[in-house]
């Protein structure tokens, strides 16, 4: 009875996957970019929010119809796949390979959407959920950083760019101090110290 309570979950869990993939698969590959794009933003931490009205008006736009909950569920499918491909850091070959796994309803032009925009912002996603990860795990004692050239990095791809490198000193719950160093772009960073002025303010009216 309960393996039979499981494949009836599983099965409706894929019928769910495959409606979404369905939709994303249905509108146009500039407007699924444009709809990538809103999340990724968020992800990079340049963004508070998905704002989700904005991305209906850019539906109606293009005279594509999707009801409201159907485009709330492609919004969180996106999230959920390029938060959990940052935190995995994989490459677009592997996000399409999973994006497959999960379903077989994908076309090749939403995959190859997928693929570049991944292949060109990933990193960026990645290192802003190490810098939140790395907040929110212990107490931050102190805090360096120093702006530079990038000659060859992950996340300043050309020549000459500046980037700002951080290094934080984190007390873990056990005890121990340890140091982590990342680069951040200078857009991220100005976001960063953006959250830090935010997060003092809310801290003075405690």
């Amino acid at each position: 009875m309960e393996n039979l309570v499981i494949n009836k979950l599983f099965h409706f869990c894929i019928q769910g996957i495959n409606k979404v993939v369905d939709n994303i698969c249905r509108i146009s590959p500039d407007l699924l970019a444009d709809v990538c794009q809103h999340v990724l933003t968020y992800l990079q931490g340049q963004k508070r929010g998905v704002d989700s009205a904005e991305i209906s008006d850019r539906f109606q736009r293009a005279e594509v119809r999707l009801d409201h909950e159907a485009l709330q569920d492609m919004i969180r499918f996106l999230l959920l796949t390029f938060r959990s491909a940052g935190k995995s850091n994989i490459s677009g070959d592997e996000l399409v390979s999973k994006l497959e796994e999960g379903s077989t309803k994908w076309t090749k032009a939403s995959l190859q959407v997928l693929h570049k925009l991944w292949s060109e912002y990933g990193v960026s996603v990645h290192t802003q959920q190490e810098a939140q990860a790395m907040l929110s795990i212990g107490q931050l004692v102190d805090m360096q950083w120093k702006l530079g050239m990038a000659v060859s990095s992950d996340t300043c791809r050309s020549l000459n760019s500046p980037f700002v490198c951080l290094l934080l000193k984190i007390v873990e719950p056990s005890g121990q101090i340890c140091q982590r160093s990342f680069e951040m772009t200078i857009p991220q960073f100005q976001n960063f110290y953006k959250q830090f002025k935010e997060m003092a303010a809310v801290m003075e009216t405690v």
